[in-house]
């Protein structure tokens, strides 16, 4: 080991790439939906292009966090608010412009907002990790958004990515409050 580096033990710096990434994505959120809220095809090709932007800035924090291991307490915490404040502003945003139905907006933000919640109360019982059915979710949610966000008319493949993202979305939010009571349950037992 030479002078001055890192125990393997020691616990991944606060100021990582990773956490960066978190921090720029969160960044990101009110100028794309400055952007969003403007009229004209080219304002909106640029709220798209920053929501891609952010939106790739997720996995490849995640990827980077995992893989050198920069997973921090800050980035478990951070990571999660700027998916949700990167979602919930283009739901919310899309909603205003009347090309999103409110009841949409409204079941995708208690959900996860309800299941963010969720977590940090049962954090004392144990982690739920994110399952695939979660990553899914993520996915179709983004790709769903993406579809919204692009100029031109409301065609089907943005009704069906949407749909499919809305019931992705539920069932994965019922599976994470099975899976927190049966923690919950099991911590209560032993």
């Amino acid at each position: 080991m030479t002078p001055g580096s890192p125990r393997p033990d020691d616990p991944p710096s606060l100021y990582n790439v990773a956490n960066l990434l978190t921090i720029v994505r969160i960044a990101l959120v009110p100028p794309f939906l400055w952007l969003l809220l403007q009229d004209g095809t080219g304002w909106r090709l640029a709220a798209f292009a920053v929501f891609a932007v952010a939106s790739v800035t997720d996995k490849i924090d995640g990827d980077l966090a995992r893989k050198h291991g920069l997973v921090t307490d800050f980035g478990k915490i951070a990571d999660p608010i700027a998916d949700k404040a990167l979602t919930g502003a283009a739901l919310i945003g899309l909603s205003v412009l009347g090309e999103l139905w409110w009841w949409v907006t409204i079941v995708i933000l208690v959900r996860e907002i309800g299941i963010t919640l969720l977590r940090f109360v049962v954090i004392r019982y144990g982690v739920i990790p994110a399952s695939k059915g979660g990553k899914l979710k993520t996915m179709l949610q983004v790709l769903a958004i993406g579809f919204f966000i692009l100029p031109g008319p409301l065609d089907p493949v943005r009704f069906v990515l949407m749909g499919a993202a809305v019931v992705v979305t539920t069932v994965t939010g019922a599976d994470y409050l099975v899976q927190a009571w049966r923690l919950r349950r099991a911590a209560r037992a032993a």
